[in-house]
């Protein structure tokens, strides 16, 4: 599998962090295809099916991240 370069995760993770803080789900059809793009653009950078697993996935390899932390996965 083909990996995305940590600056581009971590861009797209800002964007998305962006756009779900300003609340993109409600604005106009421009900004909710932007956060749908985005959404769709870090699971497939991830290889993943949904944003929540995505997000976990990029920050987990970006530098610094520490992989053999699973603390995200505890119940």
């Amino acid at each position: 599998m083909l990996m995305a370069h940590p600056a581009v995760l971590q861009n797209l993770i800002e964007q998305y962090d962006t756009l779900r803080i300003l609340r993109a789900e409600d604005g106009d059809a421009d900004v909710q295809q932007r956060m749908d793009d985005i959404t769709y653009t870090l699971c497939v950078a991830t290889g993943t099916r949904d944003i929540d697993a995505a997000l976990v996935a990029a920050r987990h390899q970006l530098p610094g991240a520490r992989p053999l932390d699973d603390s995200v996965l505890a119940t």
